[in-house]
């Protein structure tokens, strides 16, 4: 009679000792993403050309590590799945077309009162930059300034691959879709944090103030990550939560009070309202499975909740 009792206690240690590790490995992925922008040792602000291409030299290294560690855990915490640890991580063939365009379509959407908002106000710019993403001229500029291969590429692949692609699948075992949509994200709030360290170093601001804007990033940051997390889910691909990635990166966050000041005040409330709205009402549709094949990530999960289907 104590047989199967005491098999049963050993099946629940094994699941706390595996979630532990899946808990230090995301940890120790999170900090060899941080520490190693801190390995080159500089008095020039983050900016400055030099530093940024040292620092995206040390998150490709990280990144290309990344799916090391993923099949060590699986090794160790005796995960076995057909689907290769690429596969886990979201990089694969199938549904790949709609997979890099619908999600992206989706946070365009979401981004309805911005887009309109600088259509008001810049018609004119508006439109040449829409031109400018057809220009050869304009894309060679772009791929020689730091900071935008940085903001629009290095960043998001890196963070992407990190953050949602290494930790989602080491998550999904222990704590199922749902939540590892919600707990991965909180690594990339912390991580994050690492800001207040450099901005103290420059004497930038007060600490008060480093702190509140600290505060501000990690919440956005958190908020974002379990978006591109859920569409990371839902698609079982990266390259969806990348593009989202860097759109996002090149507009910032929607500066939503100065359109109450704005002339044409009612017509840019109304779009601000609307691409919230659309944006709720598309976020399953153009998130189905069916568009993206069987979801790889899915595998790992012993009960698939709603983030998966």
């Amino acid at each position: 009679m104590l047989e199967p009792e005491h098999g049963l206690i050993r099946q629940v240690e094994h699941a706390h000792i595996r979630c532990w590790g899946c808990v230090l490995s995301c940890l120790l992925l999170a900090c060899l993403y941080v520490g190693s922008l801190y390995v080159w040792r500089s008095s020039l602000p983050r900016d400055h050309p030099s530093v940024i291409k040292r620092r995206c030299v040390s998150v490709v290294l990280v990144s290309a590590l990344s799916p090391a560690v993923v099949k060590a855990w699986t090794h160790w915490a005796d995960i076995r799945v057909s689907e290769s640890v690429w596969e886990l991580m979201g990089v694969r063939l199938e549904g790949l077309v709609p997979a890099a365009t619908l999600p992206l379509l989706l946070t365009v959407v979401f981004y309805l009162g911005p887009l309109v908002h600088s259509a008001m106000d810049n018609p004119e710019g508006f439109m040449g930059d829409l031109q400018s993403a057809t220009s050869v001229e304009s894309w060679r500029l772009c791929v020689g300034d730091a900071v935008w291969l940085r903001n629009q590429v290095v960043a998001p692949v890196t963070e992407e691959l990190v953050f949602r692609g290494a930790m989602l699948p080491m998550l999904v075992p222990c704590a199922g879709p749902t939540a590892a949509v919600f707990i991965a994200p909180l690594f990339f709030g912390v991580a994050h944090l690492h800001h207040i360290v450099e901005q103290r170093r420059l004497h930038q601001d007060s600490m008060s103030i480093i702190l509140l804007v600290a505060g501000i990033q990690f919440l956005y940051t958190t908020v974002f990550g379990s978006y591109t997390a859920f569409i990371f889910m839902r698609t079982g691909h990266i390259v969806g939560p990348i593009m989202c990635h860097s759109f996002c990166n090149s507009l910032g966050l929607p500066d939503i009070k100065s359109a109450f000041h704005h002339p044409q005040r009612p017509a840019l409330l109304f779009s601000y309202l609307m691409g919230p709205l659309l944006f709720l009402a598309l976020l399953f549709p153009l998130t189905d499975p069916f568009f993206y094949g069987a979801v790889p990530i899915c595998s790992l999960a012993a009960t698939p909740l709603s983030a998966c289907y």
